[in-house]
């Protein structure tokens, strides 16, 4: 018999490539049949995910054609859906400094700093996918799983439990499922929420005969201000918005504008955008989410605008090399 620790490598292994129901359940019963096994499994994650890190992109040097983009948004999210079938298994990847959350704990407090993203495997095998600059309070009881998103932006693959409902909050907004995978992102008026997998519900608590229903690629904004809910379908949109899972940042025709402003949440040296008639400039392509230089190459390659690189930020526009 292998050691435990052998075991839990080989399991990683195995779930992290292509896998059906059948090995998922054979994982599951191997998981829950000894609590060494899960702390082995946690430790051999958090190893897996340090080499998975280590990947190089090589899509961002050019701006991409729209049919290349939308080969990335597949390819995106067939990676996702592999790295994330594990459920509440998988352990917190480390992105350099800072605490790693008490996973095993019913409640947790847990937050990411500028660039940072984690992965936090909760106490009832849920996972939470939190972005930089954000933070989450999780509280987990028999009958309620509720998470507080304080502020920023995360992602959930809920484990199926109908008897206890999983509800994220974040202000006035509420987002509820029972086995699903969805994001939640706070902005100053309201909330994102983006739906991967199965139904969510949403409301404002001050209006709660405005509850929408949402199911997978489906996204709506949930105004703090109680007003109509708009919901849509639009799925690859959806993977877009959520490469971040994969540190990237995709761009399907946003604004020049709004891609600055995507990239400087992730990053101490801010991109200014000296000319600000250059924002609604559109954009197509990929990029990793900590080189805004390689995105500002792309820009001044694109658009023939001229761009300064500096220590502390990074100048797009005219009056570039004046500032």
């Amino acid at each position: 018999m292998l050691p435990i620790n052998d075991e839990a490598a080989q399991w990683v292994a195995r779930l992290n490539g292509d896998c059906d129901d059948r090995v998922r359940a054979e994982f599951e019963a191997w998981h829950d049949a000894d609590p060494r096994h899960q702390g082995a499994y946690l430790r051999a994650e958090a190893a897996w995910m340090m080499l998975d890190r280590a990947q190089v992109m090589t899509h961002g040097d050019t701006l991409h054609s729209r049919r290349a983009l939308e080969e990335k948004v597949k390819a995106h999210r067939a990676a996702v859906n592999r790295r994330y079938v594990l459920g509440g298994a998988m352990a917190a990847s480390v992105a350099g400094a800072g605490g790693v959350g008490y996973v095993l704990s019913h409640r947790l407090s847990f937050a990411t700093g500028l660039g940072e993203l984690r992965k936090v495997p909760l106490k009832d095998r849920s996972i939470a996918a939190v972005n930089t600059d954000s933070q989450i309070d999780v509280d987990m009881s028999e009958r309620l799983r509720h998470v507080a998103l304080v502020k920023g932006e995360a992602w959930f693959q809920v484990a199926k439990n109908p008897d206890v409902p999983f509800v994220v909050s974040a202000g006035d907004i509420r987002v509820r499922a029972v086995g699903t995978a969805f994001s939640v992102r706070r902005r100053k008026e309201g909330v994102d929420v983006l739906v991967t997998e199965g139904t969510v519900e949403a409301w404002n608590v001050n209006d709660k005969d405005g509850r929408v229903s949402l199911t997978a690629g489906h996204e709506a904004f949930v105004t703090e201000k109680p007003e109509v809910v708009a919901v849509n379908f639009r799925p690859d949109e959806v993977e877009r918005r959520l490469a971040w899972r994969e540190r990237e940042i995709i761009l399907n025709s946003e604004p020049l504008s709004d891609a600055v402003a995507e990239f400087n949440r992730y990053n101490a040296r801010q991109i200014v955008l000296a000319d600000p008639a250059l924002g609604a400039s559109q954009l197509v392509g990929g990029f990793q989410v900590d080189q805004p230089e390689t995105f500002a190459r792309a820009v001044h390659a694109a658009l023939n605008v001229p761009v300064s690189i500096q220590d502390d930020r990074i100048i797009i526009g005219t009056n570039a090399t004046a500032l």
